[in-house]
């Protein structure tokens, strides 16, 4: 009992582990290796064109057109609640899963679970309106690891069943169902904040982001309890009594949303968040489309009614050296800002060639280790990419830039679903899918591999040029110039 007090007296102990158990049992779905098998077995009997083409790409459209209000009202209902409502969308995801049938449904299943995704940014944003500043980093690598662990558990859990135990995919849904059913009992146990990033920053509803709007006329040096009876006080005409805290709120929410379009200009601004921001949304765009279509060309290249299926050892593997790539990035001691541009060309190349041998193989076993080398390369760019944004910009800023440059990869990747995948473009075959999907990596990786070369070729022309005592002042300026335009 002692214990049990201490943590909850600690202030950053009970909320760390409430939301690491939510995450936990989140993550623990050993049926997602195996969505595309299930779909299309006895259980769903749609076709592989179906699925293809008419029902994956909904999550696509709708994880966009959900994206922006979640990510407002997340911050405007302080994180716990969109945590509770992405905690019921999972429940609703898994029953349509296991006891609805058909097109349709499949396609509000992907609706919904296109709400789960937009809402993630709560689970991850939600600890540091209740923690302190000096834990930041502690509970970040906690909560983010317990995902990673849970993801790799589930995935290796849903392939032993699978392998050795014959488990049918029904029953790993309903394993799925369970532990999700779980997180959202948990959810409730998470304290309500008391702050956000952007609307509840302090207690005083007229503190935004941008510089502090002062208090109204009058009630600037009156104690905060005079200053709400100052509010509270009724008008001498009765009518309209709550219309002033209406058009207040109003106004803050329109002043709050315009400071934010300005930070936004700033932070683009800076040649070299821009760069990274362009990197992270294209290489996001792809990563996601291939995440979303992987299974189907696994399907492909081995038909899972006629051939053992080991997507989730794949995955298992995949997420943990993910996780190894992630981790490696924080022991690498080099000069990003020369040589950052040259590892997102030199890895976008590497995935490039992944997929390229996905599309010309036929083996599954060569295709299964493209697909290793595909997800590590992006997460070991992506977190360097995540790293370089982050040092630069205050929590806020950078969780505005988290949040458009995923906005900005969501309306590539609708672009390419509509035009490669859907039916009412040009509904490719999975194979040609990922040979288009190879060359937009190639072309990512040339872009930076040109951009690298011509920043390394400045840096040394300008180091000659400072060390010939011969050059004069006017060169230096130019070549400086010359240097930052780039």
């Amino acid at each position: 009992m002692d214990c049990w007090r201490k943590i909850q007296r600690s202030g950053w102990i009970f909320p760390t582990l409430i939301l690491c158990l939510y995450g936990f049992f989140v993550m623990m779905r050993p049926s997602e290796p195996f969505l595309t098998p299930y779909l299309t077995g006895p259980d769903k009997n749609l076709t592989i064109e179906e699925v293809t083409q008419k029902i994956f790409p909904v999550w696509t459209y709708s994880y966009l057109a959900l994206l922006f209000p979640v990510f407002v009202l997340t911050d405007y209902i302080r994180y716990k609640p969109v945590i509770i409502i992405q905690g019921i969308s999972l429940i609703v995801t898994w029953l349509l899963l296991l006891f609805a049938h058909g097109v349709w449904a499949m396609q509000l299943l992907e609706f919904t679970y296109g709400m789960v995704t937009a809402t993630e940014v709560a689970y991850y944003a939600y600890i540091y309106s209740v923690v302190s500043v000096d834990h930041y980093q502690k509970v970040t690598s906690y909560c983010r690891s317990i995902t990673l662990v849970s993801t790799t558990a589930a995935s290796l859990l849903g392939q032993l069943l699978v392998s050795l135990a014959h488990v049918s995919y029904f029953y790993l849904n309903a394993i799925s169902l369970a532990s999700v059913s779980l997180a959202f009992i948990s959810s409730f146990f998470l304290p309500m904040p008391k702050k956000s990033m952007f609307f509840h920053r302090k207690s005083s509803p007229e503190v935004s982001i941008g510089p502090t709007v002062k208090n109204p006329p009058g009630t600037s040096n009156l104690p905060n309890h005079q200053q709400d009876k100052e509010v509270k006080m009724p008008p001498e005409n009765s009518q309209g009594t709550h219309q002033p805290f209406k058009n207040q709120d109003s106004k803050h929410f329109l002043a709050l949303l315009v400071q934010l379009c300005k930070d936004l200009k700033e932070c683009y601004t800076t040649k070299k968040l821009l760069y990274w921001s362009i990197w992270w949304a294209l290489a996001t765009a792809g990563f996601n489309q291939i995440l979303n279509y992987i299974q189907v060309l696994w399907d492909d290249k081995a038909p899972s009614h006629s051939s053992a299926v080991y997507n989730g050892a794949v995955e298992a593997i995949a997420t943990f050296l993910s996780s190894i790539a992630s981790l490696a990035v924080g022991y690498v001691k080099l000069n990003w800002d020369l040589t950052g541009e040259l590892a997102l060309g030199i890895f976008s190349a590497l995935d490039a060639g992944s997929l390229f041998l996905m599309h010309f193989t036929g083996n599954i076993w060569a295709c299964y280790v493209a697909y290793l080398v595909f997800k590590a390369c992006y997460m070991l760019l992506i977190t360097i990419a995540t790293f370089q944004i982050a040092v630069s910009l205050s929590m806020e800023r950078y969780a505005l830039m988290f949040g458009f440059n995923n906005f900005v990869a969501l309306l590539i990747q609708t672009v390419l679903t509509v035009t490669v995948v859907d039916s009412t473009g040009l509904g490719l075959d999975i194979g040609t899918q990922f040979l288009i999907y190879g060359s937009y990596f190639a072309v990512i990786a040339a872009i930076f591999l040109i951009r690298s070369i011509y920043t390394i070729i400045s840096i040394k022309c300008q180091q000659n040029i400072a060390g010939n005592p011969r050059t004069n002042e006017a060169e230096d300026q130019n070549i400086t110039g010359y240097a930052t335009r780039l």
